[in-house]
């Protein structure tokens, strides 16, 4: 697990910005950063070691997320709690807000919660990590800067037992102004398998934080997977971050807005993206 947590529910530090001001056009979120659970939580009724799993985190996703805001310039606003006491991708009208099951694990801890204990989780994490997004966002926009939204995360190789041979997934919805090009650089890459709209699609329900915060403000935006194999070691993290940082760096969005994509085509899963 990550260490230098907030310890207490009491802490103000459960979302972090890092460089809000920067001058890349790019500003990155990683909506399932960190496996940390406050003291108040315990373990949440789970083994210490299911709390290393994809269950509780996007494994990988933070340091590449980290690497690629440093090099771009990039502001870049992190969770700092486990998604296992909530999901800061979600809408709060979501059944696994708090998650009572996450892929097949049963969370003892987040059963039968009251609306107060609901409404303290929702203030302790979530609140906090969206007025962090939009403040970036509108700060730039109130300067007219150009804004692009990019969310960074990780799946699992294997789901449900059924293998996944994407080793990077883009998400879009209609608006394809940034994942078009972002595919087409991708796919470019010798030994690379893309995914369109896989593992995940917005009929999934894992688009929020963009459907939030991009799609009314009308800025280019993409949902970005990484397989958690990929970057499970800091070479992988590198690796990773230095090719996207590469295509970054010269990403324009395309004119066009709408495309077929995969919208409507949810998965027969519950996903953990």
């Amino acid at each position: 697990m990550e260490t230098a947590r907030p310890a207490s529910l009491a802490s103000p530090e459960t979302v972090r910005v890092t460089n809000p001001g920067g001058s890349s056009p790019f500003v990155l979120t990683c909506d399932h950063a960190s496996n940390f659970l406050p003291l108040e939580f315990g373990t949440l009724g789970l083994a210490a070691e299911e709390l290393s799993r994809h269950i509780a985190w996007d494994p990988g996703a933070l340091p590449v997320a980290r690497r690629m805001a440093a090099a771009l310039d990039a502001a870049l606003v992190e969770t700092r709690i486990s998604r296992l006491v909530i999901d800061c991708n979600r809408p709060l009208d979501a059944p696994d807000l708090v998650p009572p099951v996450s892929e097949t694990t049963t969370i003892p801890g987040n059963a039968g919660l009251s609306e107060k204990q609901r409404a303290a989780r929702i203030a302790l994490s979530w609140q906090p990590f969206h007025d962090a997004v939009a403040s970036i966002i509108d700060k730039r926009l109130a300067r007219e800067l150009d804004t692009r939204l990019v969310s960074i995360h990780s799946f699992t190789p294997v789901y449900r037992g059924n293998s996944r041979p994407w080793h990077i997934g883009i998400i879009h919805d209609e608006d394809r102004r940034l994942a078009a090009p972002l595919v087409a650089a991708l796919q470019r890459l010798a030994g690379v398998t893309v995914g369109i709209n896989e593992p995940y699609s917005p009929a999934d329900r894992v688009y929020f934080t963009l459907e939030r915060h991009a799609r009314p403000r009308g800025l280019p935006c993409a949902m970005i997977e990484i397989r958690n194999d990929e970057i499970s070691d800091e070479a992988g993290q590198r690796k990773w971050a230095d090719l996207l940082t590469g295509i970054f760096s010269d990403l324009e969005p395309s004119s066009g807005s709408q495309g077929s994509g995969r919208r409507g085509l949810g998965h027969p899963v519950e996903p953990v993206n």
